[in-house]
Order: C-alpha cells, then sequence, then structure tokens
C-alpha cells in the first residue's frame, strides 16, 4: 500500500518515516512539510494511504482533504483530540492522536488495509455484502437484510430487519454498491429491495411496515422491474 504523509512538525515526520519503514505493507511515497507539495505528489493518483496532520499553520488538514478531488484513504494525526469528530465527519478510516507508540499506528494501518479490501470487495460483481464506515469501524451488511435505504443531506440510513444503521454516504454512491438487478432507486430519498417489496398501490411501496412514496421520475423504473419480476 503506498503511503504519503503531511505535517509540518519535523519530529512527527521523522516518526512516521520510521513508522512506515518497519511495515512491509507500506510503500512510504514522501514525508512532507508543504501542503502545496504534497498536493502536487498526491495528483499522480497513485497514493492509497495519506497520514495527515490537522494543526497546521497555512492550511488545516481538513482543509486540504476538503481541497482533494480524488482524495486516498486518510488516517488523521494530531495532538488535539477534539477534532475527532471532524475528521469522522470527512469519512478519514482512524484518528492517531499524538504521542502515539507503533503498536496504536500500526493498527490504524491495519484498519486501512481492511477497508481498501472491503472498497476492493465491493467492486466485485460477485460481492453479497454491502461494506460501510460506521464511526471508526468498517460494518458488514449482508444484500439480503437490506430492507430499504432512506437518503438525508449527507448521510443514509440501512434499515434491515434487526436494526437502523447509519453512515457517512449520499444515496447515489451506495445505489453504485448495490446490485442492480435487487436494488431500485424509487425516490429521491429511497432505495429499496425488490424482494422486499409487498404492494405498491396509489405511488407508495410497502415494504415491512413502512410506507414508502414512489417519484414521479421512478415510477416508469419501477413498472419494468415490477412486469419483468
Amino acid at each position: 500500500m503506498t503511503c504519503l504523509a503531511l505535517d509540518d512538525e519535523p519530529l512527527a515526520l521523522q516518526l512516521l518515516a520510521s513508522y512506515t519503514r518497519q511495515l512491509p505493507i507500506l510503500s512510504p511515497q514522501g514525508f512532507f512539510n508543504n501542503p502545496d507539495e504534497a498536493q502536487i505528489r498526491l495528483s499522480a493518483g497513485d497514493i492509497d494511504l495519506l497520514f495527515l496532520d490537522i494543526q497546521m499553520p497555512d492550511i488545516s488538514g481538513l482543509q486540504f482533504l476538503k481541497k482533494l478531488t480524488n482524495p486516498p484513504i486518510v488516517i488523521f494525526t494530531t495532538a488535539y483530540a477534539e477534532f475527532a469528530v471532524d475528521g469522522f465527519n470527512l469519512n478519514a478510516v482512524d484518528y492517531l492522536l499524538k504521542p502515539f507508540d507503533f503498536d496504536r499506528f500500526a493498527k490504524a494501518v491495519q484498519k486501512a488495509c481492511d477497508y481498501r479490501q472491503f472498497l476492493n470487495h465491493q467492486k466485485n460483481e460477485g460481492a453479497t455484502s454491502l461494506f460501510v464506515k460506521v464511526e471508526y469501524s468498517i460494518v458488514q451488511i449482508p444484500f439480503d437484510d437490506i430492507v430499504f435505504i432512506e437518503g438525508f443531506d449527507d448521510y443514509i440510513k440501512i434499515h434491515t430487519p434487526g436494526k437502523t444503521i447509519l453512515t457517512l454516504l449520499s444515496l447515489k454512491n451506495v445505489l453504485k454498491l448495490l446490485p442492480a438487478q435487487r436494488f431500485l432507486r424509487v425516490h429521491r430519498s429511497f432505495i429499496v429491495a425488490v424482494d422486499k417489496i409487498k404492494y405498491v398501490r396509489a405511488q407508495k411501496i410497502t415494504i415491512e411496515s413502512r410506507d414508502i412514496p414512489v417519484g414521479s421520475t421512478y415510477a416508469r423504473a419501477l413498472q419494468g422491474v415490477l412486469e419483468n419480476a
């Protein structure tokens, strides 16, 4: 896994350089204290993992990450615990609170590796589960368990028979991770499992005990799926 580090503190970069070289799974590609230089290197698109400091003098790590058009997996490193929530909101896979030891670093890297494997698994047409990030953990949800998915401004709720799972993901992006023959978007705020539909009437779908509206934009696609079922 190729990695890169951005931190304004020389000692922090030295520590990261030492730690990354102790893990054979990592292939360090650079240790930067200049955000502009780091961004140029990242623009090549071949970096899998970014260790990113949050508190820097010219630009915060949070601002830096928002500027990236295709960011890699990110592990934040900072001395300020209050930024943990901000890191989660930007979909960071883990958060290292300085000073951290090698064991904690290795656990964060393993989490990043697991997340990368999950992302690759999602692209596999033979996948049977959806993997989503819930806080700083990866949760596996079998496709068979998903009843419907409800979308909000910047997060979704995945409804299963036993529980509801909340994750920072858009409906548009989660739909790309679901098998098209099994899931259908029926409204700007809803995706449903086709085999869980009980009734369709009066522009509404009944799934379990929930009535879900059918948007006019999606009605024809729903009709086609039902006719071919």
